[in-house]
C-alpha cells in the first residue's frame, strides 16, 4: 500500500522547526520498522498534534503505529479509568478493591466485584477471547484491527513506562500495570456483550443446580399459573413476567441512550447532508467517550469519539460522511428453557438425548481473605442463569433450567465496523461497511453524506428469532415475554427449535443485514431510542420481526418531541450546521408543552389553594400555580419554573399510569400527538403538586428558582449550571442527575449528553463540524482538560473542529509530541 506522506510533510513544515523535526523523522522511522515489528520488538511511534481542548490529531504510517499513538494519547488523559477497566476484564477487582464493593458499571451490570470477577475470569480462562481473535475475518477481526490492538497496548504501556501518574485516583497504585493485545480485545468483548451476558452476570455466576437433599423441588417454570406468588408474596404469573421482561429491556431505563438525526440535501442550504449526533452516556467511569482524529495518509482520516479502551473512532465523520449511533430496541439475547435429565440436573435433553453441561470452575483472589471458588455451568446455548434481573427469576429445579443465548459473545467485530465506517465515503459506503462486518451489538446507525444522502439502519447483531419460530417454539414463559419485550424463551429440548441462519449473515444464528429495518434518503432520519417504526414519521418502517422492536405502540416523549422538532426543521428547509446547534441547546420540554398549562389550571382550581400530599399532610400550593403558568416550557439553566415542573412531573409519572394520566389516549394513526391532554382530575395531579412544593420548601428552594442554580456540577471548585432534562420530560438535551433532597437540587450529572457533533458540508474541501465532549477529555482533576468543555457545555457553546491540515496547523494552541517505544 502506498502512503502519500510528502505533501503532508510540506504542509506540516509550515509550523516551524519543532514541528518539522517531529514529522520529518516520522517517515524514516516508519520505513525502518518492518511489518513484523510489534510492541515487544520496538520501533512503534506516532506524531500527535494537540489543538484546543486537548484534542489529539494522531498521524501514523500504518495501523500498528496508529494504535500506538492512540493508546499513548488515551493513557495520557484517562490512565486511571483505563487501568480500572483492565482490572475488571482480568477478573481482579476483588483482589484490589474487595469483593463487596461495586464496579462502576461500565463493562457489565454486576452488582459487586466478586460476581464481576467470577464472570470475567471465567471468560479469560476459557480462552473465549483468544478463539475469537484467531477466527479468520470477517467472522473474526481483520488484520488491520489486530495491528491496531497490539499497537494500542504498546502505546499504553509506553506511556506508563515514560510518565508519572498524577491522577489521585490511581497515583502509586499497584493495579496500574502494562497490558497486552488480548487485554485490549477482552475489553472489546465486554463492550460487545454489554446488552447480553454483561447484563446477566449476577444471574450467570449465581446459578447452581438444586442440592440433592432438597428433593425434586418445584418443576414449574416462572410465568405458569396466573396469580402465582413468590416467596415474598410477589406476583410471578405471566403478566408479571411480561412486565419484568419489558422493564429489563426498556431502553429508556438504561444509562445509555441517544438522539441522532440526518437531514437530506433537499432540506439544507448547501444541498449536502447534515448530521446531529447526541449520545447519552455516563459522565463518569469507563464508558466515557474520548475525542481524537486518526490519520494514515492515503488510507484513513477520521475524527470523532471513541469509547475508552477502544482503538477506533466509534462515532464521527470524515471528508464525506458523518454518522452517529443510538441504543437500539432489538432484544440482543434469547433464552432456551432446558428439560433436564431426571437422574442428573446438570444434563439436559435435546431430542431425547442427554447432553452434559460443561463446568467453568473459577477461583478469584480476594483482598484480605481466602480465594473464592465457584462453578459456572454452560450449555450448547450458552450459560445457565438464575435470573434476568430481580423481577424475572429463572429457578434451576430438578426438571428445568434456563440458558442464555448471546450471539454477541461470538462477535469481536465491532471495531472493524467502526474502522470500515471511518473509511466510507458515503451513506452507501456506511451501509456496505455494516453489511460486510456486522459488528454492532446494540445500536442503530444514523448517517448523512456530502452528496445529500441520509441513512437510518438498525443493523445490529440479533439472535435469529422470527415471529414464526417464537410462535412454534415458545414455552409458556416465552408466550408471555416475547410480545411484551422481544425476549424469546424457546424449548431447548427440541432440535427443530434451533435459530437457523440467514445466507447473508457473517455468523450462524443471527439475522443477516438484509433483514434489518433500514431507511435510505428520507428528508430526515431520526432516532431517540424507540424502535425503527418512526425513523421518519411520514415513511414508517414496518414488517420486521418483533425481536427488532415494536410498531403501532406509544413513543417516548423524547421521541415525540424529537420528531416534532426535526420534521419542522426539514419542512422549513435551507438548514445549516447552525440550525443543528440551535436544536441541541433548544432544551424544549415536550412534557411541559403537553401538561404545564393544565397543571397550572388544576392547581388554581384547588379549593383554598391546598392539596394533600402522599403523607396525608395539607400543603398550600397556591404559589406554585403562577410559576407553572409563567414557565417558558424549556429546561434552560435560566428557566424559572423548570425545577418545580421537573419535580412535579417525576412524581406524577412515577405514581400514575398513562391510561389515567391523559384524556386523549394513544392512537397509532396519530402517534406523535397522542396521548395528550392532562387529566386534571386524576388524584395524582394534586398529590404530586403537594409533594413537589413541600419538597422544595423543605430544602429552602424557591419555587421559581432558575434551574441552573439547582442543576449543576462543581469542577475545580467552580459551580457550573447545567441545562437539559430527564427522560420523563422528553428533552433532546438529556441530563440524568440524582436528586439531593438536602440541597434541593441536582448537584452532579450521572449520564446524558456526551460526545455531541453537528456536521455538514458547504462545498469546500473540509467538513463543517462543531463538537463538544461535555465532560472533557480527562478525568484527572490536575489536567487542564478536566473541565474546560464542561464549562463550554454550561455556557451552551461548541468547539470548532479542526479537521483539515490547514486548520490543525494554524491552531493557536498547537502542541506536537512524538511518542516512541524505548527499547
Amino acid at each position: 500500500m502506498h502512503f502519500r506522506t510528502r505533501p503532508l510533510l510540506r504542509r506540516v513544515a509550515l509550523t516551524g522547526a519543532a514541528l518539522l523535526a517531529a514529522t520529518a523523522v516520522m517517515p524514516q522511522a516508519a520505513a525502518s520498522a518492518g511489518p513484523d515489528h510489534g510492541p515487544s520488538g520496538g520501533g512503534l511511534s506516532a506524531v500527535i498534534r494537540y489543538t484546543e481542548n486537548g484534542i489529539p490529531h494522531i498521524w501514523a504510517r500504518d495501523y500498528a503505529h496508529l494504535g500506538f499513538g492512540t493508546g499513548w494519547a488515551q493513557a495520557a488523559d484517562q490512565v486511571c479509568v483505563l487501568a480500572d477497566g483492565f482490572v475488571t476484564v482480568a477478573g481482579e477487582r476483588s483482589r484490589w478493591f474487595g469483593p463487596n464493593a461495586a464496579p462502576d458499571g461500565s463493562l457489565s451490570s454486576a452488582a459487586g466485584n466478586l460476581s464481576s470477577d467470577l464472570y470475567f475470569k471465567g471468560v479469560r480462562e476459557s480462552g473465549a477471547v483468544e478463539k475469537l481473535l484467531a477466527a479468520p475475518a470477517p467472522a473474526g477481526p481483520s488484520g488491520d484491527l489486530k495491528e491496531l490492538m497490539r499497537g494500542w497496548a504498546a502505546g499504553y504501556n509506553a506511556w506508563l513506562a515514560q510518565n508519572e501518574v498524577t491522577d489521585p485516583a490511581c497515583k502509586g497504585a499497584g493495579w496500574v500495570r502494562p497490558v497486552g493485545a488480548v487485554d485490549v480485545a477482552a475489553r472489546g468483548f465486554a463492550v460487545s456483550v454489554l446488552g447480553g451476558q454483561g447484563r446477566a452476570v449476577d444471574g450467570i455466576t449465581a446459578a447452581q443446580p438444586p442440592a440433592p437433599a432438597s428433593g425434586t423441588g418445584s418443576t414449574a417454570p416462572p410465568g405458569q399459573g396466573p396469580g402465582a406468588r413468590g416467596p415474598q408474596g410477589e406476583r410471578t404469573g405471566p403478566a408479571a413476567a411480561a412486565e419484568a421482561a419489558r422493564e429489563f429491556f426498556d431502553t429508556t431505563r438504561y444509562d445509555m441512550g441517544s438522539n441522532a438525526v440526518a437531514f437530506a440535501g433537499s432540506t439544507t442550504k448547501s444541498g449536502s447532508g447534515l448530521l446531529l449526533g447526541n449520545p447519552h452516556y455516563p459522565w463518569q467511569g469507563g464508558r466515557r467517550f474520548w475525542q481524537s482524529q486518526q490519520t494514515i495518509p492515503g488510507e484513513l482520516n477520521v475524527s470523532g469519539g471513541s469509547l475508552l479502551g477502544t482503538t477506533v473512532v466509534n462515532i464521527g465523520f470524515n471528508e464525506r460522511v458523518a454518522w452517529s449511533h443510538t441504543v437500539a430496541t432489538g432484544t440482543p439475547v434469547n433464552l432456551h428453557q432446558l428439560v433436564l435429565d431426571p437422574s442428573d440436573p446438570t444434563a439436559y435433553l435435546v431430542d431425547g438425548k442427554p447432553e452434559r453441561m460443561s463446568r467453568r470452575t473459577v477461583t478469584v483472589p480476594v483482598e484480605g481473605g481466602d480465594p473464592v471458588t465457584r462453578t459456572q455451568w454452560w450449555t450448547r446455548f450458552g450459560p445457565v442463569l438464575s435470573n434476568l434481573g430481580p423481577g424475572l427469576p429463572l429457578p434451576w429445579t430438578a426438571g428445568t433450567a434456563y440458558a442464555l443465548n448471546d450471539p454477541n459473545a461470538q462477535n469481536l467485530r465491532g471495531s472493524d465496523t467502526a474502522l470500515a465506517m471511518g473509511r466510507a465515503r458515503s451513506v452507501a459506503g456506511i451501509q456496505d461497511a455494516l453489511r460486510r462486518t456486522q459488528g454492532l451489538p446494540w445500536v442503530n446507525t444514523v448517517a448523512a453524506d456530502s452528496a445529500g444522502g441520509t441513512l437510518f439502519t438498525q443493523s445490529q447483531v440479533l439472535p435469529r428469532i422470527t415471529d414464526e419460530l417464537a410462535a412454534r417454539c415458545s414455552t409458556p414463559l416465552g408466550r408471555a415475554t416475547y410480545p411484551s419485550s422481544g425476549l424469546a424463551v424457546l424449548d431447548g429440548s427440541r432440535g427443530d427449535c434451533a435459530l437457523g441462519s440467514d445466507p447473508d449473515a457473517v455468523q450462524p444464528g443471527v439475522f443477516g443485514p438484509g433483514r434489518a429495518p433500514t431507511l435510505r434518503d428520507a428528508p430526515y432520519a431520526e432516532n431517540s431510542n424507540d424502535s425503527a417504526w418512526l425513523a421518519n414519521a411520514d415513511r414508517p418502517l414496518t414488517g420486521y420481526e418483533r425481536v427488532w422492536g415494536t410498531v403501532d405502540t406509544p413513543r417516548s416523549l423524547r421521541t415525540r418531541g424529537a420528531v416534532e422538532d426535526v420534521s419542522a426543521m426539514a419542512a422549513k428547509g435551507r438548514l445549516t450546521v447552525a440550525d443543528l446547534q440551535k436544536q441541541q441547546y433548544a432544551n424544549r420540554v415536550p412534557a411541559g408543552d403537553l401538561a404545564a398549562a393544565d397543571a397550572a389550571a388544576a392547581c388554581a382550581a384547588l379549593p383554598g389553594g391546598t392539596a394533600t400530599g402522599s403523607n396525608g399532610s395539607a400543603v398550600d400550593v397556591s404559589a406554585a400555580c403562577p410559576v407553572l403558568a409563567r414557565w417558558d416550557r424549556t429546561a434552560d439553566s435560566s428557566s424559572r419554573g423548570a425545577l418545580l415542573f421537573d419535580r412535579f412531573w417525576r412524581k406524577l409519572t412515577a405514581t400514575t399510569a398513562a391510561r389515567d394520566l391523559w384524556l386523549v389516549p394513544f392512537s397509532a394513526a396519530d402517534p406523535v400527538r397522542t396521548p395528550r391532554t392532562l387529566n386534571r382530575a386524576a388524584p395524582g395531579v394534586a398529590r404530586a403538586l403537594a409533594d413537589a412544593v413541600a419538597e422544595l420548601r423543605a430544602a429552602g428552594t424557591a419555587l421559581d428558582a432558575p434551574l441552573g442554580e439547582h442543576q449543576f456540577v462543581v469542577r475545580s471548585g467552580q459551580k457550573l449550571p447545567v441545562g437539559g432534562g430527564t427522560e420523563a420530560l422528553g428533552v433532546w438535551n438529556k441530563i440524568e442527575a440524582p436528586w439531593n433532597a438536602a440541597v434541593g437540587g441536582y448537584p452532579e450529572v450521572a449520564h446524558g449528553s456526551s460526545h455531541i457533533q453537528a456536521v455538514g458540508w458547504d462545498g469546500g474541501r473540509c467538513p463543517v463540524a462543531r463538537t463538544l465532549l461535555t465532560y472533557g477529555q480527562s478525568s484527572n482533576p490536575n489536567s487542564p482538560y478536566y473541565a474546560d468543555q464542561t464549562r463550554l457545555f454550561s455556557q451552551e457553546r461548541w468547539v470548532t473542529s479542526r479537521f483539515c491540515e490547514r486548520d490543525i496547523l494554524t491552531s493557536p494552541r498547537l502542541k506536537v509530541v512524538w511518542p516512541r517505544e524505548r527499547r
